[in-house]
């Protein structure tokens, strides 16, 4: 088989590549091994937040005394799991997602793709050739640790397909996905424990916000260790485990959900074939997403960031490149990301240690989220931190309700590269949680000393 483009996954950035360049009239071949649309569908952005969605309301029921009379707050997965099963997934069905993709002119071939040279790929025992390009957006799965073989646990898919809670769970990695599910778990009666081998949790972000997260979920009934070494893993009871601790703690849980991050299998699509490292964390790419002539790399395989909003962007560059249009190059200086948690914690550009790292006259501002009406009103706990190199910013964090959402102005400003000075002559529209902000901006620059207690 032959056509003009081949694209080996069909993930949110590889199913945008295909049906943009089958739209344009070229003759595509998209190929995936499981899903048409990837993990966001099916098992990550879609369906988690929609478990994360029902955990908040029950949460703002139980916040009705004392504000607006009583509540009695009764949890039930079962419409959780019927909306993730029914609304989000069909059924772990992609039958409507490969139905749109050929409705555009695409030619769909479902199997495992190995790259065999620059310009071909072998699937299913059939050699399919690009004649002018070569995609590749084969995207990361959940890594799981060896010493966790053998033992029963979940990863985020078995999370999100559960039918029901289970009475404890015992989450190992405290980063965003197992901060999001242990939580909205927690909240619909599961008794949660996170294991985090580093010092605190949601490590990439700043340390007030791990703090500040690490006290929420422990007030809200959730065990919370870290730094810990995990010396062996055993299974207990039926489809359980535990995990045994340096120092000789146990803790364990009915069910386990393994969040320790995710890879690439670089060696398993035989990038060797193009002179690649198949050992490698990424596929390195310049600014149009090319890795070598012929050949473009988009999404979590380029190691840019695990994040569909970052393999939507770079599809729309890999497509513009393959066409001939003209597009600036990649730029990742205001790349955002948001932690589903309660509070969110969204945040943009650099952390004021890496802003540090790198030099500069280094500006922290800092403001809690409760020094906004909006944020007084509702109770809120959170803050907005902006870190400014040489009077511009650079980066931010909005950790508050809605925080991902009062990012946007965060990025657009890091994005824009705009100051400090210029940032403070904005009229904020008031009351709002972004208010803060504004206080932010005109209170005293941060010290270490103030931060770590803020």
């Amino acid at each position: 088989m032959e056509a003009d483009v081949v694209v080996v996954g069909l993930g949110p950035g590889g199913e945008e590549v295909a049906g943009k360049l089958a739209e344009a009239g070229l003759e595509v071949v998209g190929i995936e091994a499981e899903l048409v649309g990837g993990e966001c569908p099916y098992w990550g952005c879609i369906p988690s937040k929609m478990m994360v969605r029902a955990a908040d309301l029950l949460a703002e029921g139980r916040r009705i005394p004392g504000m607006a009379g009583s509540s009695v707050v009764t949890p039930d997965w079962s419409p959780v799991a019927r909306r993730i099963r029914e609304e989000a997934t069909d059924s772990w069905d992609d039958t409507v997602a490969v139905e749109r993709f050929e409705g555009k002119g695409g030619r769909f071939v479902r199997g495992r793709a190995r790259v065999t040279g620059p310009a071909s790929v072998e699937v299913a025992g059939e050699t399919i050739s690009a004649r002018r390009a070569l995609v590749l957006a084969a995207g990361a799965r959940a890594w799981v640790p060896p010493m966790f073989a053998g033992v029963p646990h979940w990863t985020n898919r078995e999370a999100v397909a559960a039918e029901t809670v289970p009475e404890t769970l015992l989450v190992v990695g405290g980063g965003a996905i197992g901060v999001e599910i242990g939580q909205a778990m927690a909240r619909f009666g599961s008794r949660v424990t996170i294991v985090e081998m580093a010092d605190r949790i949601v490590a990439p972000e700043e340390p007030e916000a791990s703090e500040l997260l690490t006290e929420i979920l422990r007030r809200e009934g959730m065990d919370v260790h870290t730094g810990v070494t995990i010396d062996r893993v055993e299974a207990s009871g039926s489809g359980g485990a535990s995990v045994h601790l340096a120092g000789g703690r146990v803790l364990g849980g009915d069910r386990m959900l393994v969040a320790t991050g995710r890879r690439t299998d670089l060696a398993g699509l035989g990038v060797g074939a193009l002179g690649l490292d198949e050992g490698g964390r990424g596929i390195p790419v310049d600014g149009r997403m090319r890795a070598q002539p012929g050949v473009w790399a988009v999404g979590d395989i380029t190691g840019k960031g695990a994040f569909t909003h970052v393999a939507m962007y770079q599809a729309r560059l890999c497509v513009a490149d393959v066409l001939g249009s003209p597009l600036p190059d990649a730029d990742y200086r205001a790349l955002p990301r948001v932690t589903f948690t309660d509070p969110e914690i969204g945040s943009v550009g650099v952390t004021e240690a890496q802003a540090r790292e790198q030099g500069g006259d280094i500006t922290v501002l800092h403001e809690s989220v409760a020094e906004s009406a909006r944020g007084w009103i509702h109770r809120g706990e959170g803050f907005v931190k902006l870190v400014a190199r040489d009077g511009v910013l650079v980066g931010a964090t909005s950790m508050a309700p809605s925080g991902g959402e009062v990012l946007g102005l965060l990025a657009l400003a890091v994005h824009a590269q705009v100051s400090l000075d210029t940032l403070r002559t904005m009229i904020f529209a008031y009351p709002t949680f972004h208010r803060a902000v504004d206080s932010a901006l005109w209170s005293p620059p941060s010290s270490a000393a103030k931060m770590a207690g803020a």
